[in-house]
């Protein structure tokens, strides 16, 4: 056979284009990891609509100004402990017919004649009348924007509109709620990019250089993992001076959190290095001449990252449930900072908790969601970014 009847035979039948689509094997070899891992994740319906909810919090969090009725420092002694209000739709007219009015019901003060003190119970002739983009209490969004409206309100911004009741000093639960809303989820964000910044690093040295170094760094995440947790918080939390700003308190915390919550990820990104590092492809771009730096970052390290971003996910509710332990526990964040930890400090005694029992039911809720709305999110992500998961 000639090299002009090998040629014909080259030539014959149809090119297959590696990028055509529906040819089989071809088509997912164009397929990117990324577009995988995405199309594996939109299949999940339970991951998808954690994700949904993990959004709607950091949007209410991100809008908490305007969201919120009220300002979360709004006092009204005149109703400590008022109970929670329900919306309704309809007034009855003097006719007696319907009109629709987006209203809550007023208060009336009674005596408990059996515990001989005061109680509000809902007054059927007063109503106060809610509207939404109502004026309000002025305020900056994002402290740049200046703004008086606010999505739900009274149309009166005298009147009491407590949604979900009201405090020992009489503030609004429902807009404390929601300003507690973007401290607690973002502390759990930076908390987590720190921890991120400190195990990615230390974990990439010691599984790629080994030896002294990865004894030495595993010595030091034994020692960190080995801490007990409330008194190692209890003795950073009481060396805060009481001077401090909210803001400087916040980002101390911050680092408390993140200090002790880094040692997993650190592992488990070396033990991928420690598997990855004797591959094919780091071997062949180590003759190519690159340096360790570029064997890392540009090689190794990016292999990792479905992965890291699964753990990530999961590491955020551990941060949020620290926040709010430290918090509860009273080392953590303090007033006028507004989180769901702080909140919780209200219902630490049990007469307010049979007092006003939603100081402990709606703040414990919003906890819960977050925690278990990340939770089925990063479990679904780690699924998705499995190689060997189908």
């Amino acid at each position: 056979m000639t090299m002009q009847d090998l040629a014909d035979l080259d030539t014959e039948g149809p090119a297959i284009s590696p990028l055509e689509p529906g040819r089989g094997p071809a088509t997912l070899a164009a397929v990117g990891p990324w577009r995988l891992m995405l199309g594996k994740l939109l299949r999940q319906k339970v991951a998808m609509a954690a994700a949904v909810v993990v959004l709607l919090l950091y949007l209410i969090g991100a809008f908490a100004e305007f969201l919120a009725p009220s300002s979360p420092d709004l006092s009204r002694p005149q109703y400590t402990y008022a109970p929670p209000q329900e919306l309704s739709l309809f007034v009855e007219t003097p006719d007696g017919g319907w009109a629709f009015n987006l209203h809550v019901k007023g208060y009336r003060i009674a005596i408990d004649p059996q515990a001989l003190r005061r109680t509000f119970v809902v007054d059927d002739s007063k109503v106060v009348s809610v509207g939404f983009f109502v004026k309000g209490r002025p305020y900056k969004l994002w402290g740049l924007i200046p703004l008086d409206r606010h999505l739900i309100g009274p149309v009166n911004p005298n009147d009491p509109m407590y949604l979900l009741g009201a405090d020992r000093l009489g503030r609004d639960l429902f807009s404390r709620l929601v300003h507690g809303t973007r401290i607690s989820m973002s502390i759990g964000l930076v908390g987590v990019a720190l921890s991120l910044i400190l195990g990615v690093t230390l974990g990439a040295v010691s599984g790629f250089y080994g030896g002294w170094v990865d004894m030495l760094i595993q010595r030091l995440i034994e020692v960190v993992s080995a801490m007990p947790t409330i008194p190692l918080w209890l003795g950073l939390a009481a060396a805060i001076p009481l001077s401090w700003s909210p803001l400087q308190v916040y980002f101390v915390i911050t680092v408390i959190v993140s200090l002790l919550g880094w040692t997993g990820l650190a592992r488990e990104v070396r033990g991928r290095f420690l598997a990855l590092r004797g591959e094919d492809f780091v071997t062949a771009a180590r003759l190519d001449g690159s340096g360790e730096r570029r064997l890392i970052f540009r090689h190794i390290l990016p292999s990792l990252t479905s992965h890291i971003l699964a753990v990530v996910t999961l590491a955020v509710p551990t941060m949020i449930v620290a926040e709010t332990s430290l918090s509860f526990l009273g080392i953590g964040l303090k007033p006028p900072v507004v989180s769901w930890g702080v909140l919780l400090q209200d219902a630490q005694s049990i007469r307010t908790v049979a007092t006003a029992p939603w100081l402990l039911f709606w703040p414990g809720l919003a906890v819960v969601v977050a925690v278990l709305a990340f939770n089925f999110f990063g479990d679904g992500l780690r699924d998705a970014a499995d190689p060997y998961e189908s």
